[in-house]
């Protein structure tokens, strides 16, 4: 299974950067205007129609290119792709999100609303630029960063390997796990930033690559199966992709209790194995699975169930042992049973804690080389209205009025983040509600969870922008730094890059305000730019649970990128969004000898 002459020349040939730069002195980048000549590698079409999934009703949904999940996107590293996204919807705006990949270098790519670009307007379409890495071979996904989009707006995201990938597989399988909701997407929104606050209702389905039935909290849906299709005696790679909008799912699989994990959110890993897979929003990994020499039975159960939430939501898909020659049979469907088959595993807050290892050893810095900690609490208030809040202050993507990135560009509409005031606050400047950054800084980032004002607690899947992070672990109560290094010391740990974990409750009930776990990051400030640092379920997303961070001070950031070549990108829709009319304008940030891959 794990081949040492691959890895050793998958490792070399990785290990040559994490970031790419712009070579000092080198040529600037030149707009260019992408006219009919013009090919793109990719294209996606987002449009408003309607769907229906599982046994929820039909209702209007964001499709891209007319399906859910939308296609399976595959791309190189070492070489630029560019991608085009039309925004066919007449009255939305939208953006697309490349989920878990570093767009340091290309600032306008990165797909947040008011953060990084501004959005694609109606009937406009932008062109997205990605460079990866030979080391950030792996498993994403892209998706909508606006409203509730995110919910069926999606799609996988491949980065394939240079080389022959290091772990020996035959074949591989995409596992998209996502979840439908009965009511719009307009309908949730508007009920979330209500007062009174009206909740959008648990998943009415947990889903596999777009289907699925099962019980909903005592409701049957007899809706036809997803079907993975296998050989006997093969070793498959199953990446597994957390799409859901609410859903922290746990997956079992009948008379198959391995998986052997080799890679968290783009970055390979020593194996490891576990009965199953536990994936919140936002989450991906890839597990061999090897299947039966001589299976008894030509299909097997594929049981997916939610996690702490008030009800469970239980879905099933089917793993089916196909025959060398394909017939009638195959064409069959497959319906949930009514009955659930098997009693799954709690929630383990242990899983992949402190277990994973990096497949080749990482930068690692020590507790003496951190620049300092940062102390980010999370917190319901309700008050009519219900909001999350981090250090007190919650983000929406009515605030600021145009994005961060454009404005520092501009320098209008926003004062630059001051570190003098984030130093004593908490980390965050209260004027403009950013976590600054100082170029070279090493962080240790606590996520603390806390009991709401009603006393309630929950799970929040935590996902960074921009760079991975170095996870540090999580646990009960309020962090303590001297503690949990003692425990990596002890353990021989090596984090591994992650770039979403999760921030566990331990308990639905807390007193208001009381520390009820944390989760720790490492995390190397490297390149100017802004970035988000959010929980990954779509709800706590629109209630306001995100952060904005801007790595580097004004003149490093400015220099980053030059102007004035962006004009086209500091104005909704300016002259590098086009239209039917139009033809955009575009910088290829990272085209030509003026890019080169260094630390």
């Amino acid at each position: 299974m794990f081949l040492f002459h691959a890895v050793f020349l998958w490792a070399t040939a990785a290990s040559a950067s994490r970031f790419a730069i712009r070579t000092e002195g080198g040529p600037e980048p030149v707009p260019v205007v992408h006219d009919s000549s013009f090919v793109p590698d990719a294209i996606l079409r987002v449009t408003h129609d309607k769907l229906q999934a599982a046994c929820s009703p039909e209702k209007p949904s964001y499709l891209v290119n007319g399906t859910y999940p939308g296609p399976a996107l595959r791309i190189p590293t070492g070489k630029t792709t560019w991608i085009r996204v039309y925004n066919d919807v007449e009255n939305h705006n939208l953006t697309m999100h490349w989920h878990g990949l570093s767009l340091a270098v290309s600032p306008f790519s990165d797909g947040t609303p008011q953060v990084s670009q501004w959005p694609i307007g109606p009937l406009h379409f932008f062109d997205y630029e990605m460079h990866v890495p030979e080391d950030r071979a792996g498993t994403y996904f892209y998706h909508s960063h606006v409203g509730f989009q995110a919910s069926t707006a999606a799609g996988p995201l491949i980065v394939e390997d240079a080389i022959a990938p290091p772990y020996e597989y035959a074949e591989e399988r995409i596992m998209f796990i996502g979840d439908i909701f009965d009511k719009t997407d307009e309908d949730i929104e508007k009920g979330l930033t209500s007062n009174p606050f009206v909740w959008s209702g648990e998943a009415a389905m947990v889903l596999l690559n777009g289907r699925g039935g099962g019980n909903n909290n005592g409701t049957f849906c007899n809706a036809s199966l997803p079907v993975i299709d296998v050989k006997p005696d093969t070793t498959y790679r199953f990446r597994f992709i957390g799409a859901t909008a609410l859903s922290f799912v746990s997956l079992e699989v009948e008379g198959h209790d391995t998986f052997s994990v080799i890679e968290a959110d783009g970055h390979y890993t020593q194996p490891y194995d576990t009965p199953f897979m536990q994936v919140g929003p936002g989450q991906r990994f890839s597990a061999l699975f090897k299947t039966l020499a001589q299976p008894e039975k030509s299909t097997y159960i594929i049981q997916m169930e939610s996690r702490e939430r008030p009800t469970v939501t239980r879905g099933f898909a089917i793993l089916r042992y196909s025959d060398p020659e394909p017939n009638a049979s195959s064409t069959n469907k497959f319906y949930p049973p009514e009955q659930q088959p098997w009693q799954m595993c709690n929630t383990s807050t242990d899983w992949l804690e402190y277990e994973l290892k990096p497949l080749v050893p990482i930068d690692f810095p020590t507790a003496d080389k951190v620049t300092r900690t940062v102390t980010m609490t999370t917190h319901q208030y309700q008050q009519g209205f219900i909001t999350w809040r981090q250090n007190g202050h919650p983000w929406t993507e009515t605030y600021p009025q145009e994005p961060y990135l454009v404005s520092l560009y501009k320098s209008d509409h926003a004062e630059y983040p001051s570190m003098e005031r984030a130093l004593a606050n908490d980390g965050i400047d209260p004027v403009t509600r950013v976590f600054p950054a100082q170029i070279g800084e090493i962080i240790d980032l606590v996520i603390q969870n806390t009991g709401s004002d009603n006393g309630g607690v929950d799970i929040h899947p935590f996902h960074v922008h921009g760079a991975s992070i170095m996870d540090l672990g999580s646990g009960r109560g309020r962090y303590n730094a001297t503690e949990n290094e003692r425990k990596l010391i002890e353990l021989g740990v090596q984090p591994v890059y992650r770039d979403t974990t999760m921030l566990y409750r331990y308990g639905s009930k807390a007193p208001n305000g009381t520390a009820a776990g944390w989760r720790a990051w490492r995390m190397k400030v490297t390149q100017p730019g802004a970035w988000m640092i959010h929980c990954h379920i779509l709800q706590h997303m629109v209630m306001g649970m995100q952060t904005v961070w801007v790595f580097g001070n004004e003149t490093e950031l400015l220099a980053s990128v030059p102007q004035p070549q962006i004009e086209g990108y500091l104005n909704y829709g300016g002259s590098a969004y086009g239209n039917s009319t139009h033809d955009p304008v575009m910088v290829a940030f990272q085209d030509g000898p003026a890019w080169t891959e260094g630390q």
